[in-house]
């Protein structure tokens, strides 16, 4: 039965190359030494984080790389790192500017919807460069995946910790995401996996920001895609709830695969919901028949591997273990 699951997967693979090779998204040129990566703060205010943006900052530099920090990364306004018109004027400028290979963002916290609507990607078209973030920067990514482009779900400035043991993985897989080494992935099994085999393009982020595009234009196409999701700070049944309103909206209707990262510091409601968060996702998906993997160390603990969205992957799930292979 193994031997038999394992061609299927490999068969599979097979016939979903020419589709991949047709639909391939733009991919940004990878880092090299002399590089420059622009750091910016299009959400949250960065209050007493400027020696997490200096230890980014000399982290970058040891690997041959030139940093800037945009002029308004430090600005307060209220609850945002700036207004909404000097947090959009930091990102297009960074957008705009062709010496710039990555951008890097600060933090995110809230912020990036308000300014979506206020970006301009044609100059960023001819000079494409990587964009860099998770949670909030979700909206973004989004964004960058409906222009078709391909970017980094990675470590922020505020991942960044004194004690770089703690973040191994981390920044090893974030440098390998933007150099342009190979990720594979072999995820931690879970009696939660729903097994199966899919090839795809990987998009997704943040539950509550895939939640907040829907019936905008940045909501995105789902059709053939595997979806990664994770979460912090909610309750359960927030949950539930955003993926019954993605439900409604046919976001699963074409979906191939979902891969479920950190659903972490879940709150406790005084109403229990019942379940664990993976029967929750379980039973919220229970009709469709994609392959489901838990356990991707990604989201908002300190272990937050690095993914390419945009990027085909194989997606293989087995109760012991999934694998997550991107192609190059």
């Amino acid at each position: 039965m193994m031997i038999f699951k394992k061609l299927i997967f490999i068969l599979l693979c097979i016939i979903s190359t020419e589709t991949y090779s047709q639909n391939k998204m733009i991919q940004p040129p990878y880092l090299k030494a002399g590089d420059t990566v622009a750091i910016v703060a299009p959400s949250g205010a960065l209050r007493n984080k400027n020696e997490k943006i200096e230890l980014t900052k000399n982290l970058l530099k040891s690997w041959g790389l030139h940093v800037i920090v945009e002029e308004n990364v430090f600005n307060i306004n209220n609850h945002f790192a700036g207004t909404d018109e000097e947090r959009s004027a930091d990102y297009q400028k960074a957008l705009d500017n062709p010496t710039i290979s990555a951008i890097l963002c600060a933090r995110g916290g809230y912020g990036t919807v308000r300014i979506l609507d206020k970006l301009d990607y044609t100059k960023f078209k001819k000079h494409p460069k990587w964009l860099i973030g998770y949670s909030d920067i979700t909206a973004l990514h989004n964004q960058l995946q409906n222009e078709g482009f391909e970017s980094i779900h990675g470590m922020m400035c505020t991942s960044m910790d004194k004690e770089l043991d703690s973040i191994r993985e981390t920044i090893a897989t974030f440098k390998d995401a933007v150099f342009g080494k190979p990720l594979v992935y072999t995820l931690e099994g879970s009696s939660y996996n729903k097994t199966g085999v899919a090839t795809g393009e990987l998009v997704g982020g943040n539950l509550t920001l895939l939640h907040t595009m829907l019936g905008s234009k940045t909501s995105m196409d789902m059709s053939g895609k595997i979806l990664f999701i994770e979460e912090v700070g909610e309750y359960e049944y927030h949950i539930d709830r955003m993926l019954q309103s993605l439900k409604r909206a046919g976001y699963f209707e074409h979906c191939k695969g979902v891969i479920v990262g950190d659903i972490s510091e879940i709150r406790k409601n005084p109403t229990p919901w019942g379940t664990s968060v993976e029967q929750l996702i379980l039973d919220a998906l229970s009709e469709y028949n994609f392959p489901i993997a838990f356990h991707m160390p990604a989201g908002h603990k300190k272990d937050n591997r690095a993914m390419i969205f945009g990027r085909t992957i194989d997606l293989n799930v087995e109760k012991d273990k999934s694998t997550v292979v991107f192609k190059n």
